[in-house]
């Protein structure tokens, strides 16, 4: 019998040490570029083999814990399929339903939830210095009770957005532009506009520019960060893209306005975020549960937004790009000219031009955070991939 045409690929794969084995995801500039090419490459293989037919349930049981403190949709359906993929059963963490509500700590609901659990999956990205820091608390909890035998198995925790970093976005964004230009090697030397862009909302978290400044930086690309006076982001994600940018051979520098940042780009990603001081503010407001203050806040940021209307993806600025054709990408869901909105982050005809290739590049989601999960759970990944290709179990029978 003639030898399955993935066997080589997964052979590639299992020739490096599985440094994510037994690790969190919390941030991705805590991991080596080693990681995060398992994690593009895990994914990659996911893919196919799904695409081929082939079931992954690599678990015949266990849960995949689901707690999202903010509302999603991308989001939360990748972490579903994603540990559906896997083999594991979804279950939504309902705080308003749990004893969390009656003063549960969050030490005890992270044990309390973990008896037969895999993997925890968090979005905390309301409270600015408290989501990641919650994520943190969640997996010293489980620590602790997997080192005193409370728990048999200590369940991995995953980053679905935070208020520093959204480490599976950008990841799926990183995998989407590896397929869109034909590989990493060839992001060396791609720029890269991370540009705010107006929107009719306030509030809107930091972490995925700061996501994308941190990751795209490690892979030689010329990055271009834009925003208007005052829409700063947090201090150290500008120091670990400097930083990043260094050491890749790439480069990373701050534009004051889109045109200057949509210049020769090869790609661009214009979303809208809060200044840094702003929700530095909202969250002593949300702290102190003062609503009337909160409103307030609102209204002048609102106010300030509006004077950057123009701050908006436009055919005029996309000519201004590379062969004025650069790809377009978005976390979605994009705040869109005459569609979604009066006015905002984009024209409704780049964004329909550009509308499949988001799709695409949200596609790539559930196959990253399934290969974070898979990574951190078997030592030996390669070896898992290459029984279940050899046996090549259907997925639909």
């Amino acid at each position: 019998m003639a030898s399955h045409p993935l066997l080589s690929a997964i052979s590639e794969f299992s020739a490096s040490r599985n440094a994510m084995y037994g690790k969190d995801m919390l941030l991705t500039w805590e991991k080596s570029d080693d990681e995060l090419r398992a994690i593009l490459a895990a994914a990659a293989l996911l893919r196919e083999m799904y695409a081929q037919n082939i079931s992954t349930r690599v678990f015949d049981s266990g849960l995949a814990v689901s707690n999202f403190r903010d509302n999603s949709t991308r989001t939360r359906f990748s972490f579903a399929s994603a540990t559906n993929l896997l083999g594991l059963t979804v279950q939504d963490l309902d705080e308003g339903k749990s004893q969390i509500a009656h003063g549960e700590t969050v030490r005890e609901t992270a044990i309390m939830m973990s008896f037969l659990t895999q993997v925890i999956g968090i979005r905390d990205d309301i409270y600015l210095g408290a989501g990641n820091a919650y994520m943190r608390q969640v997996a010293a909890a489980v620590d602790e009770g997997f080192r005193e035998g409370t728990l048999m198995q200590r369940p991995t925790i995953v980053n679905l957005q935070c208020d520093i970093d959204h480490p599976t976005q950008t990841m799926a964004d990183l995998a989407y532009l590896k397929q869109y230009f034909g590989g990493l090697d060839q992001l060396k030397g791609k720029k890269i506009a991370m540009t705010w862009a107006y929107s009719p909302s306030y509030g809107k978290p930091l972490s995925v520019p700061q996501g994308v400044i941190g990751l795209m930086t490690r892979f030689g690309m010329n990055v271009a960060l834009a925003y208007p006076e005052g829409y700063n982001l947090i201090p150290e994600t500008l120091d670990i893209a400097r930083q990043n940018a260094t050491r890749s051979g790439g480069s990373f520098e701050i534009a004051n306005s889109m045109e200057a940042a949509f210049a020769d780009a090869d790609i661009v990603y214009p979303k809208s975020w809060a200044p840094y001081s702003v929700m530095e503010e909202r969250t002593q407001l949300l702290s102190a549960k003062d609503y009337d203050s909160l409103k307030a806040l609102e209204q002048r940021c609102l106010q300030n937004n509006a004077k950057f209307t123009n701050w908006e993806c436009t055919e005029a600025l996309m000519s201004r790009t590379k062969g004025g054709n650069a790809l377009y990408m978005h976390c979605l869901p994009a705040d869109i000219t005459d569609v979604s909105c009066k006015q905002g982050e984009v024209s409704k005809s780049v964004f329909e031009k550009a509308r499949i290739d988001t799709y695409k590049e949200a596609s790539w989601k559930p196959f990253v955070i399934a290969a974070m999960i898979f990574l951190s759970k078997f030592e030996q990944p390669g070896s898992v991939l290459e029984e279940l290709v050899k046996r090549s179990p259907k997925r639909v029978l």
